[in-house]
């Protein structure tokens, strides 16, 4: 059987994350994927909007999350704590077939958590250098926050360079091929939610199964 195409992310070239007018610009250009994959229906009905755009620069993959959502919190103080409790959204990639993947989790004022792992329990997490290398940029702005209801909409853009793939030796993200999924989640939020881009059968919310990731590969040019 022939390998699944991988989908390509685009390289687009010129563009530095402080730019932001061109930044934006970029993440116009393309189609936003949804992140609505609602795995655990019964446990877990909620499903706020959410999408993302992801290009690269070689130097920076740019990812863009969009929420809309009815409750909010951003009680997460600093960088490695426990984001996923707020209104979180979080990227996860394998960068080879070792088995081991990096999970970004990141709330919605900026707060990252960023470890290197092959499950859940076991992780290596970045240091405070490798966290500040992730630009992030929250429409919400960075100051902590309780949860608040409302029709809540909120962005977070991330320049992460290939080098916060800090156990690998990546200058470059053109070329790289990797499987991935990105998520949505909430675990103390009034409504708790756990949505995927790519579907997960587990038998519980676990975002960590490299299994259901997606193949995806960095354009060259």
């Amino acid at each position: 059987m022939a390998e699944k195409e991988r989908m390509q992310i685009r390289k687009i070239t010129g563009v530095v994350p402080i730019d932001k007018r061109a930044v934006e610009t970029a993440f116009g250009e393309l189609e936003p994927q949804p992140i609505a994959c609602c795995n655990w229906p019964k446990q877990f009905p909620y499903t706020p909007q959410v999408v993302f755009r992801m290009f690269h620069t070689g130097s920076y993959l740019m990812l863009r999350f969009d929420v809309e959502e009815r409750w909010t919190a951003a009680r997460v103080t600093e960088d490695n704590g426990e984001v996923w409790t707020d209104s979180c959204v979080e990227f996860f990639i394998a960068p080879d077939d070792s088995g081991y993947y990096y999970n970004f989790e990141c709330t919605c004022i900026g707060r990252l958590l960023l470890g290197f792992r092959k499950e859940r329990a076991h992780a290596t997490h970045a240091s405070p250098e490798i966290l500040a290398s992730v630009l992030r940029t929250p429409s919400l702005g960075p100051r902590p926050f309780p949860e608040h209801e409302g029709d809540n909409r909120w962005s977070v853009v991330l320049a992460i360079p290939p080098q916060a793939l800090f156990m690998h030796s990546l200058t470059d993200w053109s070329g790289v091929q990797a499987s991935v999924n990105l998520y949505k989640c909430g675990d103390k939020l009034s409504q708790p939610h756990y949505l995927s881009w790519k579907p997960i059968t587990a038998p519980k919310p676990d975002f960590h199964v490299t299994g259901f990731f997606e193949q995806i590969k960095f354009s060259k040019i």
